[in-house]
């Protein structure tokens, strides 16, 4: 078998922890497994939902990736400066890093400053720091309009700007403030979830307008009014609000785009089953990534996604580099809970890799779902830390 390789894994979200502890797991310690990431601590973003609700301390969802480095894995911890996906090699804080193998799993870049006053004007609850933030501010909100505002596509998590509409509706119920507040949704999308097909994408936009939340499909938002409280939209229209609530413009990250690996998307193209890139030995996973679909749309950016796309390329290695096991093929499949407030949550699954459209299909809302979101939460921390 192979003799002392280095796989070099970059960015350290779901699917590069994923695939890291994997291959650590699968690997004799003469291969390396090296982790680059810049921060310290990772963080369990499907939980932001309840930390902007008061649901959730960042404690609670957070864990010190510094105990990876008990179980064999090398951590490298800085901001990556530049990629050369032909050689293989990375630069960290003018330091080179070179590897045999390349996991690219840095994720979606959020760029708010891309609409201008957007910033300014509201709550990014797709970081930790903005989440914490609409947790405070929601607080000072008696009467009055709140937005979520979706403001471009491709966003991560399809669900989470109705989830978030859902329990902010269902914390105005809590706080006995509904009756002075109402709740809008407004996004360039032509329903919720338009990927997971008619019948799903119109079962949750029923979700929403039983609990009184207006749906407003369709709007591209062009600008914000921080002083105002205004959004205007493509269409020429505008609303107005009291607080905001919003998800980021998307984008590859800058290292991404200039190391060459995007493609006409503007994300990395990969091979739908193996994850590998034009480039020989480089992978890339999760939100980075452009995979077309047979229906004519991408792949949703989805932390299931990451984690599946990560024990494919993870256990391909370990085959390629020990014989162990058998070539795999990521197949598609991907499930996600909605939380819908009320202590309940739907739940949506199939194979978004069928033709001619994603096999999909949705439950609920029920508490046993909801549950089963918070047992998830626990289990899956607890199995990779």
């Amino acid at each position: 078998m192979a003799q002392g390789k280095t796989v070099l894994v970059l960015g350290c979200g779901i699917g590069g922890l994923v695939a890291a502890s994997r291959l650590r797991r699968g690997l004799s310690r003469e291969h390396r497994v090296v982790l680059v990431e810049r921060a310290e601590h990772f963080v369990f973003a499907p939980s932001f939902l309840w930390l902007m609700t008061g649901l959730r301390k960042p404690e609670q969802i957070s864990r010190p990736l510094a105990v990876l480095e008990k179980k064999g894995i090398e951590r490298v911890r800085g901001g990556i400066e530049a990629i050369d996906p032909a050689a293989r090699t990375v630069r960290v804080g003018g330091r080179t890093l070179e590897g045999d193998f390349l996991i690219v799993a840095l994720g979606a870049e959020l760029a708010p400053e891309s609409v201008p006053g957007l910033a300014a004007a509201g709550h990014n609850f797709y970081t930790q720091e903005g989440a914490m933030a609409l947790r405070d501010a929601r607080l000072k909100v008696q009467e009055g309009s709140i937005a979520v505002l979706v403001s471009g596509t491709p966003f991560k998590c399809p669900a989470a700007p109705y989830e978030a509409a859902m329990l902010l509706e269902y914390d105005a119920r809590k706080r006995k403030i509904r009756d002075r507040i109402s709740v809008d949704l407004y996004t360039p999308e032509p329903g919720p979830m338009p990927v997971a097909g008619a019948a799903v994408s119109g079962a949750v936009r029923g979700m929403l307008e039983a609990k009184g939340i207006s749906y407003h499909p369709g709007r591209q938002v062009t600008a914000v009014d921080p002083t105002a409280r205004r959004i205007t939209f493509a269409d020429g229209g505008s609303a107005d609000f009291g607080l905001l609530a919003y998800v980021p413009p998307h984008r590859a990250p800058r290292v991404v785009r200039e190391a060459g690996l995007c493609g006409e998307s503007g994300w990395v193209p990969v091979d739908a089953g193996t994850l590998e890139s034009r480039f020989p030995g480089v992978y890339a996973i999760g939100d980075v990534t452009g995979i077309p679909l047979p229906v004519g749309k991408p792949l949703p950016k989805a932390g299931v996604f990451a984690h599946g796309e990560a024990e494919v390329v993870a256990d391909n290695l370990i085959h390629t580099l020990t014989g162990k096991g058998s070539p795999r093929r990521f197949a598609g499949h991907g499930e996600c809970f909605i939380e819908a407030g009320d202590g309940k949550a739907g739940f949506g699954s199939g194979n978004f890799y069928a033709a001619p459209a994603p096999q999909i299909k949705l439950s609920g809302p029920n508490r046993a779902l909801h549950l089963g979101k918070v047992a998830f939460e626990k289990f899956w921390l607890f199995e990779w830390f």
